[in-house]
């Protein structure tokens, strides 16, 4: 209903699809860029654009001209970023822009960009150049031995980056899925590739690549190591010989095909659906065929093909409707996700299918809620009744309009629309009942950012879908990557995101362009103590930054560890900046990278993470010398224990020279016993275990070494004598192994020799007997003498041997307070009855008639014992 936007170009390629064009910027190109002659490059999502000679096509020099190209790289309002040279120049932005490099490392074959918009070039020897949009070199590298000679290559985008294929004069194909990590292989090993290749285009799906080949009237579809393809023939309605272009849509869901004699087919990837055709009536060679996708619509019907000509494009939707505009200058289509950009010699623009929540409001003949929201408050600004009665129509359905406004404001270039779309969405969502605003504040921050990102300084044309899909944290590192440091803060401030990486960016700059190491570090300190963040920044990448570049002294400096520099105010400077440095875990690596060890070792203890103290030691003990390894150590308490701890594990030797070092004598101690254990020659070292022990004031395990020698001794001899293993037993299973072989007089020995109690020594005579069910010694050993240990011990013997009459002779010498327990347990329940009446004991007595049921004299006694109890309470 509204006339507000501009619908004049809008143009409707089937019914509800409508498509627009709209102006971004007017071009500000220098007067020396014609690009009639030029070949164009443009990185998508707003990217610099690349542009050079076309090497085909014949331009008349000036005396002066050079033949070898310049390759200048512009950003989308046409303003001169960089010239870049090939033969790896380093200069500043500013004079770069005054500059002019040729490309002199070979024939250029194809430009593009990477995913990080970096500037590729292909050269027909096989070595590919990546450049950053400034011009400075960043890496080279050869796509293979056996490329020699490129004709032809394609830079896409693949499921792990930006990849490489080219094409030989010998017809083989090579692909590098990606740049950072340049692996080639040969597209497939049995492809045999004639002259008769017309056209070929990059499929990249489901971390699969695939190659599309136009031989003749049919294309091949090839996958990347496979050595099986198949053959497709468009079934179109006019006959041709060949096919001149091919198109992969930007999301590699769809393809198009343009023939020899002006036929666009277009279908699925895979070549197995056709959506349509199209007849252009055109039989001259068009310059570019590319896909205008949706970004968010998968349906074929919402999609469109454009086809440019010299002159003019036309733009073909696929149920078979057209568009066509005309241009003074050549152009150039820059696909991305959502639109496609054109470049022309004066003017950038986009053209992109018609946001449905845009057609809701701004379409002719639309009765949408959106629509009658949009103008109530545009009869509110008037002062007019209808704004009432516009919101009366729309009450149930509110929520939905307010929220088709607020996205229809985020599709639009113009911030005057915008404006209006967000104002009507305000007005909207107050006859909402709890209406929840974060969506409309979220759209409110996101046009503002991205209002700023269009404006022709900046000039990164993205749209909302495009912003989203690469997230604020990439716009932001590209912001970075353009120095626009200020903006990229701001940003970040504004979207409440962190600061640290832009800081640091920037100190890496600083530190590559400034030659006074003094001021970069004031400048650095400066800058990271008065940006109010939520964490402090780290100084330990910058450091780095540094170290890599050969400034060590500056790198020290910027970690904190260079305190003793001359010149005014060094001291103070440096130590604020290593109060500053905080993340230990960063420090500390760039500080032994550095050498300074101990300074490292100071940091690492400091932080107590055992992990990064290892860490120091085990570098230190591999780079420094022993002895003053040893030494410096010494002085961190906490680092000489790990140490000893680590030594433990690993070196038992080190571990003994540290203690003798050290004068740590119980250490030393139990350090010789440990390792007598584990190689078992105890009887050697017991005598340095002992005088250690003494040394270090521990009379009493000093005493138990000796001991421990004098039994090892006997343990010698009775091994000789009794031809058994003895060595290694305690004096406990010596005595209980001797009494087993009834050598009763050896074992009395030990017992007086080695103190043992008379208790434990009974207990071994017991249970020997037991165990070897010698029941007449025992019986003898009970009568020898009183039993220190009770009589208890012997029953428990017999009842474990399962021996009842045995354990009946020793039950009534029991102590009074265990007999009846006792007898209960030997089953003798009559005995049991006559202890418990005895001792007056009714819940006993109560147990025992439970047991007897099968007894019926002994539970009529027990009975009775019950009654005269109770009777008597």
């Amino acid at each position: 209903m509204s006339l507000l936007c501009d619908t004049g170009d809008w143009f409707t390629l089937g019914q509800e699809n409508a498509f627009r064009k709209i102006e971004l910027y007017t071009m500000e190109w220098p007067a020396s860029i014609n690009l009639e002659h030029m070949s164009v490059q443009a990185a998508p999502f707003g990217g610099p654009i690349a542009v050079v000679k076309d090497p085909k096509m014949f331009i008349k020099l000036d005396g002066g001209g050079s033949t070898r190209p310049v390759i200048r790289v512009f950003n989308c309002v046409g303003k001169l970023i960089s010239s870049i040279n090939a033969s790896i120049f380093f200069l500043l932005p500013a004079l770069v822009k005054r500059a002019k490099f040729y490309w002199d490392c070979g024939n250029l074959v194809t430009l593009g960009w990477s995913d990080a918009e970096e500037l590729i070039g292909v050269q027909d020897d096989g070595t590919i150049f990546i450049h950053d949009m400034f011009g400075n070199f960043v890496h080279k590298f050869s796509v293979g031995k056996d490329v020699t000679d490129v004709a032809a290559a394609k830079i896409f985008t693949s499921a792990s980056g930006t990849g490489v294929a080219v094409l030989t004069s010998g017809y083989k194909i090579y692909i590098l899925n990606n740049i950072k990590d340049p692996k080639s292989r040969p597209l497939s090993e049995l492809l045999n590739l004639t002259a008769s290749l017309t056209c070929w285009e990059m499929v990249c799906r489901e971390r699969t690549t695939s190659c599309l080949l136009a031989i003749g009237n049919e294309i091949t579809f090839v996958r990347h190591g496979d050595n099986t393809f198949s053959n497709h023939t468009l079934a179109v309605k006019h006959d041709y010989q060949s096919i001149s272009l091919l198109a992969v849509s930007f999301d590699q869901e769809h393809v198009a095909a343009l023939t020899n004699t002006g036929t666009i087919w277009m279908g699925s990837w895979d070549l197995k659906h056709k959506y349509g055709e199209f007849v252009t009536g055109r039989q001259e060679r068009a310059n570019q065929l590319v896909w205008c996708t949706d970004g968010g619509a998968t349906q074929p019907q919402a999609q469109a093909v454009i086809v440019s000509y010299t002159n003019q494009i036309l733009i073909v939707g696929t149920s078979g409707e057209s568009s066509v505009y005309t241009y003074d200058s050549p152009m150039t289509l820059v696909p991305e996700m959502d639109c496609v950009r054109v470049l022309t010699g004066y003017y950038h623009e986009l053209v992109q299918r018609v946001p449905p929540s845009t057609g809701k409001i701004f379409g002719i003949n639309i009765n949408e809620p959106a629509s009658f929201l949009f103008e109530a408050h545009r009869k509110f600004q008037d002062r007019s009744h209808q704004s009432d009665e516009y919101l009366c129509l729309i009450k149930s359905r509110l929520p939905a309009a307010v929220a088709n406004c607020v996205d229809a404001a985020g599709h639009e270039f113009d911030p005057v629309t915008q404006q209006s779309l967000i104002r009507a969405a305000y007005f909207g969502k107050s006859f909402v009942p709890g209406h929840c605003c974060e969506e409309y504040m979220a759209m409110c921050h996101t046009l503002k950012v991205l209002n700023v990102l269009r404006d022709r300084n900046v000039a990164i044309p993205i749209t909302i879908r495009q912003f989203n899909h690469l997230k604020p944290e990439v716009i932001l590192d590209r912001l970075v990557f353009r120095k626009y440091y200020g903006l990229a803060i701001d940003i970040a401030k504004y979207l409440k995101l962190e600061e640290t990486r832009i800081l640091e960016h920037w100190a890496f700059q600083k530190i590559t362009q400034d030659k006074n190491d003094d001021e970069v570090a004031r400048k650095i300190a400066a800058k990271f103590t008065s940006v109010d963040l939520r964490e402090p920044m780290s100084y330990a990448n910058v450091a780095d930054k540094a170290q890599q570049l050969g400034k060590t002294k500056l790198a020290i400096t910027v970690s904190g560890t260079y305190a003793t520099v001359p010149g005014p105010n060094y001291s103070a400077r440096f130590s604020q900046l290593l109060e500053l440095e905080k993340k230990k875990k960063l420090k500390v690596p760039l500080l032994l990278k550095l050498g300074a060890s101990e300074k490292a070792l100071i940091a690492a203890t400091q932080s107590g993470d055992i992990d990064l103290i290892y860490m120091t030691l085990l570098e230190m003990k591999n780079t420094t010398a022993v002895a003053k390894f040893h030494m410096t150590i010494r002085r961190y308490p906490l680092a000489q224990n790990l140490y000893k701890k680590y030594c433990q594990l690993n070196s038992l030797s080190t571990l003994k020279d540290i203690h003798s070092q050290e004068d740590e004598y119980l250490a030393q101690a139990e350090l010789t016993l440990r390792e007598a254990l584990l190689l078992g020659n105890l009887d050697a070292s017991i005598p340095d275990v002992s005088g250690n022990y003494r040394k270090a004031g521990k009379p009493i395990e000093a005493e138990l070494a000796d001991e421990t020698k004098k039994l090892i001794r006997h343990q010698k001899l009775l091994q000789d004598k009794y031809q058994k293993d003895f060595f290694g037993l305690p004096l406990h299973a010596m005595v209980r192994k001797l009494l087993q072989l009834g050598d009763q007089r050896y074992a009395e020995k030990l017992k007086g020799e080695f103190k043992m109690s008379e208790r434990r020594y009974w207990w071994l005579r017991v249970q020997t007997y037991a165990e070897n069910y010698q029941w007449e010694e025992l019986e003898k050993f009970a009568k020898s003498k009183k039993s220190v240990i009770g009589y208890e011990p012997f029953v428990e013997m017999c009842l474990g041997r399962m021996n009842v009459a045995e354990a009946r002779k020793y039950l009534p010498r029991c102590s009074e307070e265990n007999k009846l327990k006792w007898y209960l347990r030997a089953g003798c329940y009559t005995d049991a009855a006559t202890v418990a009446f005895v001792q007056k004991d009714i819940d006993s007595l109560l147990k025992i008639h439970d047991h007897c049921t099968n007894d019926p004299a002994l539970m009529a006694t027990v009975e009775n014992m019950i009654g005269q109890l109770s009777s008597k309470k």
